[in-house]
């Protein structure tokens, strides 16, 4: 009969080894919840940095030996519709006649400084501050590091990025290989790059042919290659003289054959 009390569960339902006091008296106790880890916003800032560098690093190695095979401006270009012929050649067949015309149209030291050309740097300085039309004074190695590895459009923070990896490949590159990876970058004409492109697409040969004239041709272009034509420029003639001079005083012996 019933006793007006709760009657105790029957002993099969308790756990062996346990009492009813522990299974009874107490409830267990929550697992505890796992804390989230907190955001670092230098340790982040850190790794962006040991990134960068770690990338650009690798990037300018791999480059040192593996052809570029396109361009954020060949990409921007495309984007355009301005298409994109772009024909990749050894140094080898390359002329020297181009060689020579380019170091005489856009740095004449190039075989003598490291990177920055400081005499130029400091004439055009000189010529901005009382020329309306400003003149630059980027070397052959800083332009191949904008060209390559970086944007087109003019920023203070990109000419930081172009210091850094001109500094690069100025000691990851030998003076050939910035002159091989240059002319096969460079525009030339309206969805046009490369020496062996430029030179198919205005004198419709290879650019190991190129002549001293169809090669000062071709530099002359290169400050505005979607406005300037190759053929009847005026700066050619000038350039041209200039490249003699440049192979008479050996100052194009670090790049050409």
């Amino acid at each position: 009969m019933s006793n007006g009390h709760t009657d105790k569960p029957q002993p099969e339902d308790v756990i062996p080894g346990l009492s009813d006091a522990v299974i009874y008296d107490k409830a267990p106790a929550a697992a505890s919840r796992k804390t989230r880890p907190r955001f670092r916003p230098f340790r982040f800032i850190g790794a962006l940095i040991v990134g960068f560098f770690a990338f650009s690093i690798l990037s300018v190695a791999i480059h040192r030996f593996v052809p570029v095979p396109i361009t954020l401006l060949m990409i921007q270009r495309v984007m355009e519709g301005e298409g994109l012929d772009h024909r990749w050649v050894p140094a080898s067949q390359i002329s020297d006649n181009l060689k020579r015309a380019v170091i005489a149209s856009e740095d004449a030291r190039f075989c003598l400084h490291s990177g920055f050309d400081l005499t130029a740097i400091e004439k055009a300085e000189r010529y901005n501050k009382t020329h309306k039309k400003k003149r630059g004074a980027s070397t052959i190695s800083q332009q191949t590091a904008k060209n390559v590895f970086l944007w087109p459009n003019r920023s203070w923070v990109r000419k930081g990025f172009e210091v850094y990896y001109t500094f690069l490949i100025e000691h990851m590159w030998s003076k050939d290989r910035i002159m091989e990876v240059y002319l096969n970058s460079i525009e030339m004409g309206p969805g046009v790059y490369g020496a062996e492109a430029g030179s198919q697409y205005w004198f419709g040969h290879s650019a190991r042919t190129l002549s001293r004239g169809e090669a000062a041709q071709l530099a002359a272009i290169l400050p505005s290659p979607m406005k300037r034509k190759a053929k009847g420029n005026k700066r050619s003639s000038r350039i041209a003289a200039n490249a003699q001079t440049v192979a008479g005083r050996g100052l194009d012996t670090c790049a050409a054959e």
